[in-house]
């Protein structure tokens, strides 16, 4: 029997760590040691498992992230994040449905914008997760891809969010995979648009990002050395210096537009830091 409360994240430097019953159980050593995001906004100067591990409490604490008291909806955290782009384009009605991924539900179907902002915002690269009944309630169980086992399937997410129908699709994926079978299901529906999101993309290969930019509308840099080398000798249109986001298509690059008109432009970094290492 699948144990209960049991939480896997990907985050901070790649580190995997595991939260169960509202506790931080496992921390991997990450695989990179600092990311510019924590040391702006948290002030982390190095990742380590002593600064993980205090970082997910505080999310714990604060927010409830992997408990009954999770905190679903959220004002813009960055200035500039997919969640943002999201959230944004929701409230422009440019789309309809989100397919995103929560703790406690797996794969969900979002329509309000803060929602969109209070899982997606605040929780990145989420392996496996089993229910929450509070938080499958909060969200709603028809939102829920599977509220009984919490499965994380973007595709399956995405072809349940069609037979609600919805008809402007942004999907969040990690893998190069999803966004081929992604583009497929598309061409089975004249009168659908999926938008593709790629998250959380450190430690791809250069054969994944070249796939990963043949098929998706906005990537995330991440810490990612072959995302950047793509981006570069495809000369794909991209904003932030510390952590690149790509817009590969048409619709992403007036997606990331979209966001940037709303806040009023976005500042010129001089000497800003990077990811270190890119991997």
């Amino acid at each position: 029997m699948e144990e209960q409360d049991v939480h896997i994240i990907e985050a901070m430097g790649k580190s995997r760590i595991v939260v169960k019953k509202g506790r931080v159980v496992e921390v991997s050593k990450p695989k990179i040691d600092y990311c510019p995001l924590f040391d702006k906004y948290r002030g982390i100067k190095k990742l380590d498992n002593k600064s993980i591990t205090e970082n997910i409490e505080f999310r714990i604490e604060d927010f409830g992230m992997c408990t009954p008291n999770r905190v679903l909806k959220m004002k813009d955290f960055l200035s500039f994040g997919v969640s943002e782009i999201l959230s944004t384009l929701l409230e422009e009605e440019m789309i309809d449905c989100v397919v995103a991924v929560c703790e406690g539900c797996g794969t969900v179907l979002l329509n309000e914008a803060e929602m969109v902002q209070g899982v997606g915002g605040r929780v990145s690269g989420l392996v496996s997760t089993t229910p929450i009944k509070e938080v499958i309630e909060s969200l709603g169980s028809e939102k829920v891809l599977d509220p009984e086992n919490c499965e994380i399937n973007q595709v399956k997410g995405t072809r349940k969010a069609i037979e609600m129908g919805y008809k402007n699709i942004a999907v969040t994926i990690v893998s190069a995979e999803d966004a081929q079978n992604l583009r497929e299901l598309e061409k089975k529906f004249k009168d659908v648009n999926i938008y593709i999101f790629v998250v959380h993309t450190t430690g791809l290969s250069e054969n994944e990002a070249e796939i990963l930019f043949d098929n998706a509308d906005i990537i995330t840099g991440c810490a990612s050395k072959s995302m950047r080398k793509i981006g570069g000798d495809r000369e794909t249109y991209s904003v932030g210096a510390s952590i690149p986001i790509y817009g590969v298509t048409e619709a992403g690059k007036k997606f990331i537009e979209r966001r940037i008109e709303k806040i009023g432009g976005l500042k010129d970094k001089k000497n800003a830091k990077l990811p270190e290492p890119l991997i």
